[in-house]
């Protein structure tokens, strides 16, 4: 089966939200799957697979650190 990619245009701050929603479906589907849900587990590879590919994505600074946070990120991983 053929993977076709598509360009997606999003804002900083529209990727920040995208990934901080996936870290916590990605927690939420680990509490789920360590009850013993099979379609849990699957659907945490699946998105643990797309936060991989969304970090590869990411511009890198200057610094070579990867760049793209926002202040809505920074709470999510804090209540996170």
């Amino acid at each position: 089966m053929a993977d076709t990619c598509q360009t997606l245009e999003v804002s900083k701050e529209d990727f920040a939200v995208i990934e901080a929603a996936l870290h916590t479906q990605s927690k939420i589907l680990h509490v789920q799957a360590s009850a013993g849900g099979r379609a849990a587990r699957d659907r945490l590879n699946d998105t643990k697979r797309v936060l991989a590919t969304l970090a590869q994505q990411k511009p890198v600074d200057q610094n070579g650190r990867r760049c793209v946070r926002s202040r809505w990120f920074g709470m999510a991983r804090i209540f996170g």
